[in-house]
């Protein structure tokens, strides 16, 4: 499976951006995504991940209510609709997908695409 981020950019506070992550393969439909971030000098972390069929979702804590993810399997995309961006939401923006685990952590997922970066201005 290949993936390819997009939609990154510059947004001031409050304002909304949609991440979008385009999958190759003809099973990309079989797979749980996730998308995770990292900021400067920080740890890369889980923001959202949704399940295979897009049934069952899950959000850290910091971006709860404000980010929503979902996915298109006739498209092969998922996507990560932003809103109410903070500025320490700012971070490369990683999507990655797995073939079992619906999971929080970067180990569980098999295949990760290129980031994208999203910055929130104050």
């Amino acid at each position: 499976v290949q993936l390819q981020a997009s939609g990154g950019g510059l947004v001031q506070a409050g304002g909304s951006l949609r991440l979008s992550c385009a999958a190759s393969g003809r099973t990309f439909s079989s797979y749980n995504v996730g998308w995770f971030r990292q900021a400067p000098g920080k740890e890369r972390e889980f923001v959202a991940a949704i399940a295979f069929s897009g049934g069952n979702t899950d959000y850290a804590d910091s971006v709860k209510g404000r980010f929503t993810i979902s996915r298109d399997n006739a498209k092969n995309t998922v996507y990560l609709q932003m809103n109410m961006l903070k500025p320490e939401d700012t971070a490369v923006y990683y999507c990655a997908a797995a073939r079992i685990n619906l999971g929080r952590r970067w180990s569980e997922y098999d295949w990760w695409g290129q980031g994208t970066l999203v910055t929130v201005s104050s």
